[in-house]
């Protein structure tokens, strides 16, 4: 439970709501393509959307039965989900990381994962420069030696890396 001076950010109530509306979503979304690939009963069988569709529609189902328990339940409606102050928290956090997977495409996993060790240390860590360079350099240098070399398993790489040759 939040601190009672804390001001909420987003209401319990709403949380169950938006929650059981993204559930109905995807049960709906199962319950259409089984529906697209066949989910009926033909002469050897049930089609291959027959489980997935019935699966959907139960999901779909208890989607609606936690929505309309989620709007009668008064209590949720005054209980705070998270706070303001947590929230920018996590944003903090979510934000930058957001960024960082965007970046991968154009920089590749390496260079994007250097921009991300080091930002979150000047920012977050409030460290200094000596201590960012080395860290933020050798975690991707680790990475692509234990990945690349030692388990042979590529990951995206961008124009630096074909730049060195390492593609």
């Amino acid at each position: 439970m939040h601190d009672s001076n804390e001001r909420p950010a987003v209401m319990t109530r709403t949380m169950e709501l938006v929650v059981a509306a993204i559930i109905f979503a995807l049960g709906a979304i199962v319950m259409y393509d089984s529906a697209r690939i066949g989910y009926g009963w033909s002469s050897d069988g049930p089609e291959s959307g027959y489980f997935p569709f019935y699966i959907g529609s139960f999901i779909c189902i208890s989607a609606i039965f936690i929505f309309v328990m989620g709007l009668r339940d008064k209590e949720a409606a005054a209980e705070s989900f998270v706070s303001r102050d947590a929230l920018i928290l996590v944003m903090k956090v979510l934000i930058p990381t957001i960024i960082y997977v965007i970046l991968i495409a154009p920089l590749g996993i390496y260079v994007s994962s250097a921009i991300f060790v080091a930002f979150f240390m000047f920012w977050l860590g409030k460290y200094g420069i000596l201590k960012i360079v080395p860290v933020s350099l050798g975690v991707p240098v680790a990475f692509f030696m234990l990945f690349e070399r030692w388990f042979a398993v590529p990951l995206p790489k961008g124009p630096l890396e074909a730049a060195l040759g390492l593609l």
